[in-house]
């Protein structure tokens, strides 16, 4: 099977989508969305979340935190195996330098397993809006230069079932965590 054609539209469409080259309130706001999916950023947050939160909130944190570690770890194998290269752009120095690679979208599937996890472990209303704001992430991606549309596509499939195999292991390794050392996080 000749993939070329898709890649090819797939590089066509990415770049009519950008605009990261064009000023206005429309990249101001794409540079938001992107930025929002930073690793560095969550690490943060879910820190401060943990240590200022009330029990719900702790438990988020710490499933999202160690949530990010592993697919982290799922992102950079898939992005070893394929080395594609991002799209040519010079917005986005920073992700460009440490990480060369764009398949799949790392903050497209840190978005979106984010979202998954919090539907299962926050209130209604907030899982909805991580819902909106993980399409929102992963498009931006596209727009500023730094992902073609298969990158994100692939990478919030790649998010979600990430977070539906860690579901799968999260309860019985929690469970031995606290029988063998007696500690809770919450």
């Amino acid at each position: 099977m000749n993939i070329r054609p898709i890649i090819e539209l797939d590089k066509k469409y990415s770049k009519q989508l950008r605009i990261a080259e064009k000023p206005g309130v429309l990249r101001s706001i794409a540079i938001f969305f992107s930025h929002s999916g930073d690793s560095w950023f969550w690490a943060i947050g879910l820190i401060l979340m943990w240590f200022f939160c009330d029990a719900t909130f702790k438990k988020f944190a710490t499933v999202i935190f160690f949530g990010i570690g592993g697919l982290a770890v799922v992102v950079f194998a898939v992005k070893f195996f394929f080395k594609r290269k991002r799209p040519e752009g010079e917005w986005g120095t920073i992700y460009r330098s440490t990480d060369p690679h764009s398949f799949p979208s790392g903050h497209s599937a840190r978005a979106f397993m984010i979202a998954v996890l919090g539907t299962l472990l926050l209130p209604g209303w907030l899982a909805l809006v991580l819902w909106l704001w993980a399409p929102l992430v992963a498009f931006s991606r596209v727009t500023m230069g730094v992902h073609y549309l298969s990158d994100v596509i692939v990478g919030a499939v790649l998010g979600i079932l990430v977070a539906f195999f860690g579901l799968q292991i999260y309860q019985p390794l929690v469970d031995w965590f606290f029988s063998l050392t007696g500690f809770r996080f919450w």
